[in-house]
């Protein structure tokens, strides 16, 4: 997944604009245009973390291949898919500018290991059957991300922010005593997503999507490459070996990867980052609704209450998020 908007960040929707003639397109003040461009990002957002949410459906079709090895064949193909993306939108040109910056490359190196972190504990996730613990890691991200805005932005918290921070600690607290153990994995997930999101908000006015997958697909592909020949030389490859459909599935890991990110980019330029804030909940909502019904992990009633106190901690969020909102936009 890429990273998701923190509701602490998040811009307030535009002030209504009036049309040419004088009138708005709508009862809420927007014109005709705007209204359709908002329609449109709303659709290109909800197409974005439904297929997010799927992913656990599409790397389970991958087995018997390995976390790893799912990892690495993401990484390449997501490299071939970028480069076509590329040619047909005629964006080469665009990287020029972006690689002679080395500032920025070295920040997108790094982005790129820690999204091949969130990406490998993701796959292992679904690999050992915790598909339910990998939708927790989702719903814990924006707390997350909000506690890495106060370290490493020194941002102050409001007090809804606090209660919602308050209510999440529970939530790991009661996890971590009812089921006997830390949720290392969904905190893994939550923290790397965050940390990769600080960084990606930090240099996603200086590159485009396509070119920053592209980049840190780029420095992660020799490293996949060299696994992938190795684990063939080995015998340990089930690219190939496990007949046609299985093969397409792996070739289609690297469109999985980029296409939700142009959806993502087309909505988030569209709607007010507050609704992609409340968006964001689809994905792990669908991961866990699949892990329950269709994968067949069971939840004991501390898992649900863990679960029950982290949906009360986001809904506290996203009530501040918006109040946030509204606040600001009477002040501009």
């Amino acid at each position: 997944m890429t990273p998701s908007p923190s509701p602490d960040h998040s811009p307030v929707p535009e002030a209504p604009h009036a049309s040419p003639s004088g009138r708005t397109g709508d009862p809420t003040g927007l014109p005709a245009d705007e209204l359709a461009r908002r329609r449109a990002g709303l659709g290109f957002g909800i197409a974005c973390y439904t297929l997010w949410g799927g992913l656990p459906l599409i790397f389970r079709l991958a087995e018997p291949a390995t976390s790893t090895e799912i990892l690495a064949h993401r990484i390449v193909w997501s490299l071939v898919f970028c480069f076509g993306l590329l040619a047909v939108a005629r964006g080469f040109t665009a990287l020029g500018p972006v690689l002679k910056n080395r500032k920025l490359v070295v920040t997108l190196c790094v982005a790129s290991v820690i999204v091949a972190a969130n990406w490998l504990i993701f796959l292992f996730g679904v690999e050992i059957g915790r598909v339910v613990d990998v939708s927790l890691g989702y719903y814990i991200n924006p707390l997350v991300t909000v506690a890495v805005g106060v370290i490493a932005l020194r941002n102050r918290l409001r007090p809804l922010q606090w209660v919602a921070m308050g209510i999440g600690l529970v939530a790991v607290i009661v996890l971590s005593v009812g089921t006997g153990e830390v949720p290392w994995l969904s905190l893994g997930l939550a923290g790397t997503f965050a940390v990769y999101g600080y960084i990606k908000s930090r240099v996603g006015k200086d590159v485009g999507a396509i070119q920053s997958l592209t980049i840190e697909t780029a420095f992660l592909t020799p490293f996949a490459g060299i696994f992938l020949i190795w684990l063939t030389a080995t015998g340990g490859s089930h690219f190939g070996t496990e007949g046609a459909w299985h093969t397409v599935v792996m070739l289609l890991l690297g469109p999985i990867t980029a296409v939700p990110l142009v959806l993502f980019a087309a909505a988030s330029s569209r709607v007010p980052l507050v609704w992609m804030g409340m968006m964001q909940y689809l994905a792990p909502t669908i991961q866990f609704v699949i892990s329950v019904t269709m994968l067949g992990e069971e939840m004991a009633p501390a898992r649900w209450a863990g679960f029950f106190i982290i949906w009360g901690a986001l809904v506290v969020l996203t009530v501040d998020g918006i109040l946030a909102a509204r606040r600001n936009r009477r002040l501009r």
